[in-house]
């Protein structure tokens, strides 16, 4: 966590949706706890892990789009080392969710 100036993230217009559908995670991830524990298929909980990953996916992308849109945009407009910083950041954050 690089900026603690709340009012400075871009996702804050939407912080109310991102809540909601980390809180509907949150229980999908319950649900599996549930479903190992009745021993319940494994195609079936193996759905349900695809489930939440895409959810998860869902939500890394619409904050990357957001940081993308403001932190970035914002950074490039003022230029100099902030901009490179921003980029570089932007990018790693890509990186790492090609990879997951």
């Amino acid at each position: 966590m690089r900026q603690n100036d709340a009012a400075g993230h871009g996702y804050i217009a939407n912080k109310d949706d991102y809540l909601r559908r980390l809180r509907r995670i949150e229980g999908q991830a319950r649900g599996l706890q549930r479903m190992v524990d009745s021993d319940e298929y494994c195609i079936d909980i193996l759905t349900q892990v695809s489930a939440m990953t895409k959810a998860l996916q869902s939500v890394a992308l619409g904050l990357l789009d957001e940081h993308l849109r403001h932190c970035v945009v914002q950074a490039a407009a003022g230029g100099g080392p902030e901009a490179d910083e921003k980029v570089k950041e932007a990018s790693e954050a890509i990186a790492r969710l090609v990879r997951s």
